[in-house]
């Protein structure tokens, strides 16, 4: 009965494990396979310009950032099963308006809903592991939950090139069937929320302040990325330009004045008076602006410079990808021995040394895979898995409880507003003619990026020798 029982809670933990980890994972699937799909998504609405095709990844990525810490302070209230299980429900049904989507506009509309459902799910994914898997096995469930980004990142070029073979309307399909089962199974795993969350459920609501934040940051995010996105069309000096940029400006700075006087702000500014959160949070901002810019450039460099087809275009990608599972690893086990900070900068570095290495080695007209990107993308694979699990963990250290998941939330949410400008910009440069630079451009964000992570040592390091210079004085 025993052995019994120890195998019942084995196989309970690993279920439980599996329905946590694989809908972050399908969240973030779906984000590297839309990335493969732009072109035929264009294609397939009449030869859409890639400015407006952009918004499926924009929109999605501005949404999801705003809202990650209103719906994760809102699963907490509510019961993080509750929050799992909707959002989980809102990602399926937009995944299905999605697939059949008759126009451009509807199609953007589904990815701001699958970012309602993404951002409400993930923080609850967390928690459910946190408070469902038993203590020994607690720590391994939490890393692997975090690695699953990068598996996504190795396996959305690659099944994203598979699905957009058939159509691109089949790279959303496939969600239904999945989320149908996530939900079955999540209902299945997942004890019902207590009756402590009951009454907490009962006593508090997500607060007007947070969600007032929400709006405003979504909205100065939305006017900011409008303006990078349509800027070269209407002319940058434009009234009209001129306008939008105005505006996400006022808004921006609404959302600063409002969130600081809102007895429950949406980013706590106690969580900066921590210089290592500040750094990390500045230094994954810029990191994410480089990596998405040179993500979305190397595909476009394959299928439109070189011609590859979205198969083929996906395989050529996945190595460097695939490169971030062995860098994590190898940080979970140089962690305890060297900076976390220093592994942080080592990996922005490599990323923009491998931009470099394309930039210096590609021709567009000219072909030349094994020799020109394929070195530089391995290299830039394998900075990305030492930079980021470096930076999300060091960055939210030492965080007391009260505000430890919003400070992952507000390293989520830079990640993903980084994602979202790097798109952006690299779709406004090509707008504007610009091919060559844009290399240069993803590698001077990444050296910027390593400047910032080494700002807590040279911090450190400069408090030292002036203790030293005291004490000698002394």
């Amino acid at each position: 009965m025993e052995n019994k029982s120890q195998s019942e809670r084995r196989h309970s933990a690993g279920a439980l494990l599996a329905v946590a980890c694989g809908a972050p994972f399908l969240v973030a699937l779906d984000l590297f396979v839309v990335n493969v799909a732009f072109d035929d998504i264009a294609k397939d609405f009449g030869g859409a310009q890639l400015t407006a095709v952009s918004w499926t990844l924009s929109a999605y990525a501005i949404v999801y950032a705003a809202l990650l810490i209103p719906l994760g302070a809102a699963s907490d209230r509510l019961g993080n099963r509750r929050g799992f299980i909707g959002g989980v429900v809102v990602f399926t049904a937009a995944s299905a308006l999605a697939a059949c989507a008759p126009t451009l506009g509807v199609l953007i509309a589904a990815r701001v809903l699958q970012a309602v459902g993404a951002a409400a799910l993930t923080p609850a994914s967390r928690a459910l592991l946190v408070t469902s898997v038993p203590p020994e096995r607690r720590a391994g469930a939490v890393r692997i939950w975090a690695a699953t980004s990068g598996m996504a990142a190795a396996l959305g070029p690659v099944v994203g090139g598979i699905l957009v073979e058939i159509s691109w309307r089949a790279a959303f399909l496939i969600n239904v069937p999945i989320g149908i089962a996530f939900v079955i199974a999540a209902v299945r795993v997942f004890g019902r929320d207590s009756g402590v969350q009951k009454q907490q459920r009962l006593g508090a609501a997500v607060s007007v302040g947070m969600l007032t934040g929400a709006v405003l940051l979504a909205a100065s995010s939305a006017l900011g990325v409008l303006y990078l996105v349509q800027g070269d069309e209407w002319g940058w000096g434009s009234a009209r330009a001129i306008a939008v940029l105005v505006a996400a400006v006022i808004l921006g700075v609404a959302f600063v004045f409002i969130d600081r006087r809102s007895d429950d702000p949406l980013i706590p500014t106690r969580l900066f008076s921590r210089p290592e959160f500040s750094f990390g949070t500045a230094a994954m901002l810029l990191f994410s602006i480089a990596f998405a810019a040179g993500l979305l450039d190397g595909i476009l460099l394959l299928q439109k410079g070189w011609g590859y087809s979205v198969i083929r275009s996906g395989l050529a990608v996945a190595p460097g990808p695939l490169m971030v599972p062995v860098a994590a690893v190898l940080v979970s086990r140089m962690a305890r021995t060297v900076s976390p900070w220093l592994l942080a900068a080592a990996g922005a570095g490599l990323w923009a040394i491998g931009m470099v290495l394309i930039g210096i080695s590609t021709d567009a007209s000219d072909p030349n895979y094994a020799a020109g990107f394929l070195p530089g993308w391995l290299l830039g694979g394998f900075g990305v898995g030492l930079v980021i699990p470096a930076l999300i963990a060091t960055a939210t250290s030492g965080l007391d409880a009260a505000i430890a998941g919003r400070g992952s939330a507000v390293i989520t949410m830079s990640r993903q507003l980084g994602t979202t400008i790097g798109t952006s910009a690299l779709v406004a440069m090509l707008g504007a003619g610009v091919t060559t630079g844009t290399w240069w451009v993803c590698a001077a964000f990444a050296a910027g990026a390593t400047i910032l992570a080494l700002g807590p040592l040279v911090r450190r390091t400069s408090g030292q020798a002036r203790a030293v210079a005291a004490s000698n004085i002394g």
